[in-house]
This record gives C-alpha cells, sequence and structure tokens, in this order.
C-alpha cells in the first residue's frame, strides 16, 4: 500500500459498512466514509485508527451527489487506492403485487447506484486502484418476495465484470463480494420475524450466520489482490449450495398472526 493512500467507504457509517472502515484504517489507510446519514458518519470518525479521516454526505441514487463527493476528494490526500460501495436496500413483495416505484427505488441504488460509483470512482481512482462493491447472496439465489433486490444484486455481479474488463487496462480492479447471512441494520427487522433467522441458518452448511468482520477482512484482502479481477467473491459460508428462506412467507404468517380475528 503506498504511503498517503486512502479508501473511500460508500455506506459507511453502519453494518458491515462501518466494520469495514475499522478493518481499512487499521491497516493504514486514510478513510473517507460517504453516507446519506451524515451525523452517523461523522460519530464513527473517533473509532478508526491512525488519522486524516473524513466524513461526507453521498445519495447513490443521485448523480450530482455523487459527482460532488468524488470531485471533493481532489486534494484531500496524496493518493486514492480504494472505492468500496456498501450502500443497499431492499423491498419484499410478489412480482404479481410489488409496486414499481418500490421496485424501481431498490434498483437505483443497488444497481444503478452501484453503477454511478463505479464510474466516478473509474475516474478518479489511481491507476492500480480498487473498486469492491458489496453484492449477495442474492445475486445468484432467487428468493420468494425479492424480485427487485435479486434483480440488482444479479445485474451488479455482471456490472462488476464488464467494469473490470473496461479498467484493467489501467490496472483498476474491479470485484465484488456476496455475503450470506450477517446481522446488519439492513437484516435486523427481517431477522426479527419468528422463523426467519432459523431457516436461515439451517441452509448454511457451517451453520451459523457471518459477521461484519469476515466481511471486511474479504475487502481487505480484494483491496490489496493484485491478480484478481472480475471476481464476485461468495461469503456465506456455504449458503449458496442450499436453497434460499422463504422470507416472504415468514412475513406473511407474522402478519396474520398479528392481525384481530
Amino acid at each position: 500500500m503506498p504511503q498517503n493512500s486512502y479508501a473511500v467507504v460508500i455506506g459507511g457509517a453502519s453494518g458491515i459498512g462501518a466494520e469495514i472502515c475499522r478493518e481499512m484504517a487499521s491497516h493504514g489507510y486514510a478513510v473517507v466514509i460517504g453516507d446519506r446519514n451524515l451525523d452517523a458518519a461523522k460519530s464513527l470518525l473517533p473509532q478508526l485508527a491512525g488519522e486524516g479521516h473524513a466524513a461526507a454526505d453521498v445519495d447513490v441514487s443521485d448523480e450530482a451527489s455523487v459527482a460532488t463527493f468524488f470531485e471533493s476528494l481532489q486534494g484531500r490526500t496524496d493518493r486514492f487506492e480504494v472505492a468500496v460501495n456498501c450502500a443497499g436496500i431492499t423491498a419484499l413483495g410478489l412480482v404479481t403485487e410489488l409496486p414499481v416505484a418500490k421496485f424501481r427505488r431498490v434498483v437505483d441504488v443497488c444497481l444503478t447506484g452501484a453503477f454511478l460509483v463505479i464510474q466516478y470512482a473509474g475516474r478518479h481512482l489511481a491507476d492500480g486502484g480498487a473498486i469492491i462493491s458489496l453484492s449477495s447472496l442474492n445475486a445468484r439465489q432467487p428468493a420468494v418476495g425479492m424480485a427487485a433486490y435479486c434483480s440488482a444484486k444479479a445485474g451488479l455481479s455482471m456490472l462488476t465484470q464488464v467494469a473490470a474488463l473496461e479498467l484493467g487496462a489501467r490496472g483498476i480492479r474491479v470485484n465484488a463480494i456476496a455475503p450470506g447471512l450477517v446481522r446488519t441494520p439492513l437484516t435486523s427487522g427481517a431477522l426479527e420475524v419468528p422463523g426467519v433467522e432459523r431457516e436461515y441458518v439451517e441452509n448454511v452448511p457451517l451453520g451459523r450466520p457471518g459477521t461484519p468482520t469476515e466481511i471486511a477482512d474479504a475487502v481487505l484482502y480484494l483491496a490489496g489482490a493484485q491478480w484478481v479481477t472480475g471476481e464476485v467473491l461468495d461469503i456465506n459460508g456455504g449458503a449458496h449450495m442450499m436453497r434460499y428462506p422463504n422470507v416472504h412467507a415468514h412475513f406473511a404468517r407474522a402478519t396474520q398472526a398479528s392481525s384481530p380475528a
């Protein structure tokens, strides 16, 4: 890692993103935390080892916001080496029932937002740098009621490979990590529904959820792996070899149980 190198972590204020920020900082990177929740991003700064860290507001569904964020990095430090995109949302609903506005919102954040991050990071990164996206087990494993999220993450897998082809001439490596079950603010609501976490774990050969640290370790590896590009790295305890839980059915049962007779 060159001296004075820094990493951008978008969606870095909480969950897996926050752990990635801690990991990158502990290995000598100056970290710029980009997030819609600027207060949360700023509150994370004192937890990061080292110096030179910063926080900035960014909304990946807004091109102007992404452009302004990356343009603001110019002159902050000597070397922009790594960009990590953790921003993501989901929506639950059957294909015949999901409002198109919700579908579009998930795609805007998870796929179009990833495109914008890769586009602007690719323009500003130093040659030889790395772009890493947070994908999902749902990039390859379908799930009832998760058409928007599965579609967006599957698209991100192909986007990762196309960007790797296009940016390879500059030595920029473009990869993604596809986590399985990790308890984060994004997943905590679903995991509170009776039966959901149990069915997840039953379909994980290693028999447990992952941790944010395990995902952050994989990000750190890809940040420095000089001959790895176009890869979507499964970090899911082997869950991709099994089946995905029917989260929608668990939600429906929980809703019926809580409804007045």
